[in-house]
């Protein structure tokens, strides 16, 4: 189906344990419909560019390879941004 293909990515940069981010992961439930989600987890070798950049501030969240939002998520600036997408690909 090519709706999936339009959908915007989410990428959360995380790391085990990280109860911030299952709280973030909760808080975009009602979303995760019009967004595809994808971890990245921190820790792992390959992401040791990630880890120098986001060690101290997970969860941290990028939306279409851009920067979002850092710590907790803001509902409003993340469906603000996720709106313009989906008009963009309209």
């Amino acid at each position: 189906c090519s709706a999936s293909a339009n959908k915007p990515v989410l990428t959360l940069f995380t790391k085990k344990p990280c109860p911030l981010c299952d709280e973030a992961k909760e808080v975009l439930e009602p979303y995760k419909r019009r967004f595809i989600l994808q971890e990245v987890d921190i820790t792992l070798p390959e992401n040791s560019v990630w880890y120098d950049k986001y060690k101290y501030d997970i969860p941290v969240f990028h939306l279409n390879g851009k920067f979002l939002m850092k710590h907790q998520v803001d509902i409003q600036k993340f469906e603000d941004q996720l709106m313009k997408l989906e008009l963009q690909n309209d």
